[in-house]
């Protein structure tokens, strides 16, 4: 009896390459729909709320773009990261320690101190996320750990030191009893663009990340090397490219993006260190690196909708009485719509015989 089955392609489609994460979006929006009917919401107003709202005026843009900057900066290293082979699934740990390492240069600054502090702070961000990343690099390298459950595991070590700081130490005399840092000085804030928005310079690293990682993995030898080294081991090592030379670039450049993060927005929006500064934004990015192909400019695009899909779980919070786990599960839906339609890169659907 003839029916739909599955037929291996000779060649991956390179239509399908490309068609799929729209046609995932289309499936996250269907089962969207699905599930605000089952919550008793309206459906369209949903949607609105979600795809609508984030983008409808200049300060919504603004705040757009505010929580997209930190999701490319991670997901830019860890796009070499994959490329690489290279699983570093604690991109969250190497953003937390970005942003304390950060703090404590800022915490630092006084009336008195000139402009000049806001280069610490940033270099600070930046070695911390890669001394985070290092640890992982160490582990594999010397003692043949698992890369995934070692960065993994140290995200929350990381949020332990993070928590021992800001009620500890670290915690602001003044603050009322709230586990936070003092507010950093004018000087140690990143610039904003422009008045009446919080975008600050952070979104020109961002940008200024997707060309250099654009012309890192495919205009030069060291980036190529990393590639190869993730597609064909054993031809990497006939090559004469190191493998331990891969796995350290791949850590350390991720690490150091995420730190950049980690630094820009404590530096930047938040303005201060407190407890809140673990957003998630390390394991989102996981699904914009893979929605975004592996391509920085693919990962600007997946970047935006997923800092849409946090915005609009706010929304829903404060205006459709939506639990927070709303923006969780738009996210986990992405990824498992984009999983499924990958099937159609590497196979194709055909009406037939068994």
């Amino acid at each position: 009896m003839p029916r739909l089955q599955l037929e291996a392609r000779a060649q991956p489609s390179r239509v399908w390459t490309y068609a799929s994460p729209a046609l995932a979006l289309v499936g996250t929006v269907l089962i969207g729909v699905v599930l605000f009917t089952l919550l008793g919401k309206d459906p369209l107003r949903g949607l609105q709320v979600f795809f609508w709202d984030p983008i409808k005026s200049s300060y919504a843009l603004g705040e757009l773009v505010v929580k997209a900057t930190p999701l490319l900066l991670i997901a830019l290293g860890l796009a070499v990261c994959f490329r690489s082979n290279v699983w570093n699934i604690g991109a969250e740990g190497q953003y937390i320690l970005g942003a304390v390492a950060a703090s404590g240069v800022a915490l630092m600054a006084d009336k008195t101190t000139g402009g000049w502090i806001v280069l610490p702070v940033l270099l600070a961000g930046v070695l911390g996320g890669m001394a985070w990343a290092g640890l992982t690099a160490l582990l594999r390298d010397r003692f043949n750990a698992n890369e995934i459950l070692v960065s993994l595991m140290l995200v929350y070590v990381a949020v332990q030191i993070l928590g021992y700081l800001v009620f500890g130490p670290w915690k602001d005399p003044h603050g009322y009893n709230f586990p936070q840092t003092a507010t950093f000085e004018a000087v140690a804030r990143i610039p904003r663009l422009m008045a009446g928005s919080r975008v600050t310079i952070g979104v020109l690293f961002a940008l200024t990340g997707v060309l250099a990682v654009w012309v890192f993995l495919f205009r030069t030898r060291a980036g190529f090397a990393q590639q190869v080294g993730g597609l064909a081991p054993a031809a990497a090592r006939y090559a004469g490219f190191s493998s331990r030379s891969a796995l350290w670039t791949a850590l350390l450049v991720s690490g150091g993006l995420a730190g950049l993060a980690g630094a820009l927005e404590v530096a930047g929006p938040i303005g201060q260190l407190t407890p809140y500064v673990p957003a998630g934004y390390g394991f989102a990015a996981i699904i914009v690196a893979f929605v975004g192909r592996l391509h920085p400019v693919g990962m600007v695009f997946s970047a935006v909708l997923m800092s849409m899909f946090y915005i609009g779980g706010e929304l829903a919070q404060s205006r459709l009485g939506l639990p927070k786990s709303l923006t969780g599960m738009f996210q986990g839906l992405l990824l498992f719509c984009l999983l499924a339609c990958d099937t159609l890169v590497h196979y194709r659907l055909r009406w037939g015989n068994k």
